[in-house]
């Protein structure tokens, strides 16, 4: 299946893995790390995982929770006083400038990583893309302090969900509780345990040397490669979407979060705290379909219809089984340039997709996942074809 979906030109690359409690069941790769030139797509292939990153975020800080260097509930400003300089978006003047005022509540470590600290982002939120541009901000992928900064929060810490840019800040909130950049704290706390030499945010000679060419989805439905690159020179460390990683490297940590924390003798986390990443975090709060606002880089997302969702510190969870075979309790996300992961504690088993196609959720990437999926799960493929929307 994976290599009809290159053959059709539905992905020019895809690596997917599968992990039981036992260890690894399934590897294939197939395809090119460039469409139509260049090496064979490969387990090691390495990749820009975008906010995949989230959840290693989120790792990095639970440890220093479980320490006491970090607390989920207290108002972070104390350890991030540029907070107090953040404000409310109240909407718009009629001359265009934005209205902002103090917030009502604290952000805290728990309302970022839940994404309910109020701050968005401006590939969902047009209110956040107007301000910046209103503002003369960069995009936050060019990692400027003065994005990440100067953004407002779109509502009142603890109001409502809002996909954002809340690992961000708590990927700052873990550099100044620990005195390491995140790249760093990563390396030696996470990454490092578990095997994962090919994670980071800075990309070595060798890695270049198997890096993929991120895609985009031309008007023909072909596929171009793209010169994009998270920038190699940042002002900090995106902790929402800047690494770069490999499948093989990502179902380390997919296992290791199956695991419970723990994979091959490393633990990075105790189990009760490992559990708080697919426990739902959000309360009553719905937890929506996202709505692009740039359709180069994302449509609107939806990555579990029909089922209901929650969301926990280390991504969407579903309420329900799934169609397409995964368990209630079952939980994941995904990248801009659609990398997928999720963990199955009922069923057992973690699996990872990469392809590195924009934009976000374009249809043949996802009929590929889903016919993935499916088969992870031994269930039939659905007929629909890749390239005409569903009935």
């Amino acid at each position: 299946m994976l290599a009809g979906a290159v053959a059709a030109g539905d992905v020019p690359g895809v690596a997917a893995l599968v992990a039981g409690r036992g260890g690894v069941s399934y590897a294939g790769a197939f395809g090119l790390r460039e469409a139509g030139r260049g090496d064979d797509m490969t387990a090691d292939t390495v990749v820009w995982i975008a906010s995949m990153t989230k959840p290693l975020t989120a790792v990095a800080a639970l440890r220093l929770v479980e320490r006491g260097r970090l607390a989920l509930d207290e108002p972070l400003v104390g350890l991030l006083p540029e907070l107090a300089a953040v404000r409310v978006l109240a909407g718009f003047a009629a001359d265009g400038s934005p209205r902002l005022r103090p917030p009502r509540r604290p952000v805290t470590l728990r309302r970022l990583l839940s994404h309910t600290a109020g701050f968005g982002s401006a590939l969902f939120n047009a209110d956040v893309a107007r301000f910046q541009t209103h503002a003369g901000l960069p995009p936050l992928g060019e990692c400027r302090e003065v994005t990440l900064l100067g953004t407002p929060l779109l509502f009142d810490p603890g109001e409502r969900w809002e996909y954002g840019t809340g690992n961000d800040w708590a990927g700052r909130a873990v550099e100044r509780a620990s005195g390491q950049t995140l790249e760093d704290y990563l390396g030696e706390h996470v990454c490092g345990p578990l095997g994962m030499a090919d994670t980071g945010f800075l990309l070595r000679p060798d890695q270049r040397a198997r890096l993929a060419r991120v895609h985009r989805r031309q008007p023909d439905g072909s596929l171009a490669p793209d010169a994009y690159e998270v920038t190699q020179r940042p002002e900090f460390f995106l902790g929402g979407g800047g690494l770069y990683s490999t499948a093989a490297d990502y179902l380390r940590f997919a296992r290791t979060l199956l695991g419970g924390g723990h994979l091959d003798g490393a633990r990075v986390l105790r189990p009760e705290t490992a559990a708080m990443l697919g426990a739902p975090q959000t309360g009553a709060l719905p937890v929506g379909r996202l709505a692009g606002t740039l359709p180069t880089s994302t449509g609107d997302i939806d990555l579990l219809p029909g089922t209901p969702t929650a969301w926990g510190f280390g991504g969407l969870i579903a309420g329900d089984d799934t169609p397409d075979g995964r368990a209630a309790g079952s939980w994941g996300w995904a990248g801009l340039a659609n990398t997928h992961f999720w963990v199955d504690p009922a069923r057992g088993l973690a699996a990872v997709f990469v392809a590195q196609v924009l934009p976000f959720g374009d249809r043949r990437v996802l009929t590929t996942l889903r016919a993935f999926q499916r088969a992870v799960y031994g269930l039939p493929p659905t007929g629909a074809r890749a390239d005409e929307p569903e009935t």
